[in-house]
């Protein structure tokens, strides 16, 4: 926990981006029946039976400090999804970027083995080298900007767009204190 709380009081470094990522299984649905368009003194009227179109995963990328987001959804969370998403991140997100610095949930699909399914050997250890990992500890997520980031596109608070984070390991000791070992 105290990993990911001191890199988020790191400063803004163009050349080193702190960059948090998480990723959230969705319902495709759609309507059972259309919906009635809304006219002058009605609102718009949907039946609440609906038509279950599968699943996907979306990905949350988000650099607080600079205050810049990417969404992007896959047909489902695997390995080799997340390793092109890595792949984008390094290459057309930050491609001047010396290293970059990426938080996320410790996931059996979020390492750097996935980047060795997903590319050629060299291109795979290319990417590697530029990544510098910080896991959120286990029922630890909420650590991680990027959930709360999902947490506001599900709940459609687009205005709050900006994270300010305030939460210091000094806070965590005190607040947390149960979860620390005692000696």
């Amino acid at each position: 926990m105290e990993d990911v709380l001191e890199v988020y009081h790191r400063r803004l470094d163009p050349a080193v981006p702190v960059v948090c990522m998480d990723e959230k299984p969705y319902q495709l649905l759609g309507h059972a029946r259309d919906p009635i368009p809304a006219r002058p003194g009605h609102d718009l009227k949907q039946d609440s039976e609906y038509v279950r179109h599968g699943t996907c995963s979306t990905f949350v990328w988000v650099e607080p400090l600079d205050g810049r987001r990417r969404v992007n959804a896959r047909r489902q969370r695997t390995r080799v999804y997340w390793a092109h998403e890595v792949d984008h991140l390094l290459t057309i997100d930050y491609p001047d970027a010396t290293r970059d610095v990426l938080v996320m949930d410790n996931l059996n699909t979020h390492t750097l083995g996935s980047l060795y399914e997903a590319f050629e050997p060299a291109k795979a250890r290319d990417l590697a080298t530029r990544l510098e990992l910080h896991y959120t500890p286990k029922h630890g997520s909420w650590l991680n900007i990027a959930e709360i980031e999902l947490s506001r596109l599900t709940r459609q608070c687009l205005d709050q767009r900006q994270v300010d984070w305030q939460f210091t390991a000094s806070d965590a000791r005190i607040k947390l204190r149960n979860l620390f070992p005692q000696l």
